[in-house]
């Protein structure tokens, strides 16, 4: 009786030490202090709930913070910017090319910080330019070289900052030339939208996944001559999370597939322009994938 309690008991023990642990299952995810970081991170762990993972959000933390909370541990995923990694977190020079950005930002992440990046998204919320459609058609302006040419035609709504700040407009008259507007006015970057549907002014600084960018009365400017990098959407993760739970890699890379930047200003807009939930948001999306 004693040997089949032992054998028992050793079955027990090996059972208990094979199965994952609470602990071990849990997976941090992080969020930016902002809508749409908050809607990508929410999916993220969605998708890792419905696999089986225990989940611990911990969102709204400042930009300025959130990489240090990775590094230090804190946090085990959340979703990036491969701009911002390139040029704050890397401090790299600047390249504008889409994929040799990722490419970049994924081997020094994994060089400095043993972080994996993983399949970047189409989804680019980077610096842009904003123009009132039925300017924009009537002038027939299409990309920054068309609004360098009319700009002197162009009421523009500045926050100032985009005036001197070296990766704003100095950085597009250095490629496109002089931008000479008909006027410009310094307003709030939360009135920018107001002002331009006000008609005080055409054009407006502006990133180009912004929720109010849903509305044909707007558009959003090419930059055909690529002076801004690029900000695709990644989840990027601690190698050493990502090598105990290697099945994430598909299921956050089957999230980043789903965003492309229309679908993102979709998403923004239901929070910031129709004042829902960022959890709801997601929910609805989420579940929308599986049906």
């Amino acid at each position: 009786m004693k040997k089949y309690i032992v054998i028992l008991l050793v079955l027990l023990i090996t059972a208990c030490s094979s199965a994952p642990s609470a602990e071990n299952n849990l997976i941090r995810i992080g969020s930016k202090s902002f809508a749409e970081s908050n809607i990508v991170a929410e999916l993220y762990a969605l998708a890792l709930e419905e696999n089986g993972f225990e989940v611990e959000r911990t969102f709204n933390i400042a930009g300025s913070l959130i990489h240090t909370s990775m590094i230090n541990d804190e946090i085990d995923l959340y979703p990036e910017y491969t701009g911002t990694g390139l040029l704050v977190h890397l401090k790299r020079d600047l390249i504008t090319d889409p994929q040799e950005v990722y490419d970049v930002v994924k081997q020094g992440y994994l060089d400095e910080f043993d972080i994996v990046w993983l399949e970047m998204s189409t989804a680019n919320d980077g610096q842009g330019i904003v123009l009132r459609s039925d300017i924009a058609q009537q002038f027939g302006i299409v990309t920054l070289s068309d609004l360098q040419e009319h700009a002197h035609e162009i009421r523009f709504a500045s926050q100032g900052e985009f005036d001197v700040r070296q990766d704003a407009l100095p950085a597009l008259e250095e490629v496109y030339g002089p931008f000479n507007w008909k006027s410009s006015t310094i307003y709030s970057n939360a009135l920018k939208y107001d002002i331009l549907d006000a008609n005080e002014a055409d054009a407006a600084p502006a990133y180009t996944t912004e929720g109010p960018l849903i509305s044909p009365d707007y558009t959003v400017m090419v930059d055909d001559k690529q002076v801004w990098p690029p900000y695709h959407l990644t989840p990027i993760i601690h190698s050493e999370v990502l090598d105990r739970h290697p099945e994430i890699e598909s299921i956050l890379n089957y999230i980043s597939a789903q965003l492309d930047t229309k679908k993102v200003i979709e998403l923004n807009a239901k929070v910031d322009v129709e004042s829902q939930e960022y959890t709801d948001v997601a929910k609805e999306f989420y579940e929308s994938l599986n049906k």
